[in-house]
């Protein structure tokens, strides 16, 4: 496994980082410690979590997978072998029934990571990320930007004030960003250093061999700041593992349980889905491994971050490390990509 640094942090995490969003609704706690036993034993040290999920977000799950967590770590006592990272959650009409409309403000982070801390039974939170902006812009692949002046939002300079109280309190020792822009990135960075405060070390955002429009803007700002990219989605939602070819939809995937979930499911992705399962086959690798390895190799990537429902998913993503991308490969995969650009935001 390799082992990179976390922003400007003295934290080297691995390339690989294990997501856990579908454990209390997909997964039960029982599947959820035999993955983190396989993610530490294939050497992840990086843990991903937020207080909104297990996902789909419902008021009977809220917090669970954060507790599954908390539960392996009592269990276990690998707290110290784990650099752990969750999220606080921004506002939306869909969540309200977290603290009866979260905000990212200083009442609500304070507030926020008092619960987190609780469920997930530690003292300390290694990297703490804004789940998505306080703000109307483009995150959750929505376009075609649309300024609504006046609107009301916390101010990104609060945010900032609040996670260097936390900071100094010793409940975080660092904090990231997610889904966020360039100008929203570049907006804590200048907050940061206008109240002498820590800087982000991170951004989560979606990236993928059907989603690269974090290359667009956020690439640059990732090399020249020092904000790596912690890329979910990955597999697109699983369209990249190949297990939706041609209608052939599993029973329980995630896809087919979970309709909503449509960002990735247009014509367009399907068909470069299928060019990128061609090129796996002549490489002789699977399509999951290409895709998460093209992911893992990108300069500006910090860390890959991968889900799955079973350990036999997770064995194959974890041996992705093992496929290499070189230049060859490469312009194979730019040439797919310039027949279907951005075909899912």
């Amino acid at each position: 496994m390799e082992y990179r640094q976390l922003g400007r942090t003295d934290l080297n995490v691995s390339a690989i980082c294990l997501g856990t969003m579908t454990w209390g609704q997909q997964n039960t706690a029982e599947e959820g410690f035999a993955q983190m036993d396989m993610a530490l034993d294939h050497g992840v040290n990086f843990f991903d979590t937020a207080e909104m999920y297990s996902v789909p977000t419902h008021p009977d799950t809220y917090g669970r997978t954060e507790e599954i967590i908390g539960e392996w770590f009592q269990k276990t006592g690998n707290r110290d072998k784990v650099i752990l990272a969750t999220k606080a959650a921004g506002p939306g009409e869909w969540i309200k029934h977290i603290r009866g409309g979260p905000r990212l403000n200083r009442d609500h982070l304070f507030r926020a990571v008092e619960d987190s801390l609780k469920r997930l039974k530690t003292e300390v939170i290694d990297l703490y990320q804004m789940h998505w902006p306080d703000r109307s812009t483009n995150f959750f692949g929505r376009l075609g930007y649309r300024h609504r002046p006046g609107e009301e939002m916390t101010p990104i300079s609060e945010t900032v004030a609040a996670l260097d109280e936390l900071v100094k309190q010793g409940k975080i020792r660092h904090y990231g960003v997610s889904n966020e822009s360039p100008w929203g990135v570049m907006s804590y960075v200048h907050e940061a250093e206008k109240q002498d405060a820590p800087r982000p070390a991170s951004i989560q955002n979606p990236y993928s061999l059907l989603n690269r429009s974090f290359e667009v803007g956020l690439a640059e700002v990732a090399h020249r700041e020092d904000v790596g990219l912690l890329a979910y989605s990955p597999l697109a939602f699983g369209m990249l593992s190949g297990k939706y070819r041609h209608d052939s939809w599993p029973e329980n995937a995630r896809l087919t349980l979970f309709k909503q979930f449509s960002r990735y499911t247009n014509q367009e992705a399907i068909a470069a889905t299928e060019l990128y399962w061609e090129l796996a086959q002549e490489l002789g690798v699977s399509l999951a491994q290409l895709a998460l390895a093209y992911v893992t190799s990108r300069s500006f990537v910090t860390s890959n971050i991968i889900g799955a429902t079973s350990l036999e998913q997770l064995k194959e993503n974890l041996d992705s490390v093992q496929v290499s991308i070189d230049r060859d490969t490469e312009k194979k995969l730019e040439a797919i990509h310039t027949r279907h650009p951005y075909p899912a935001p």
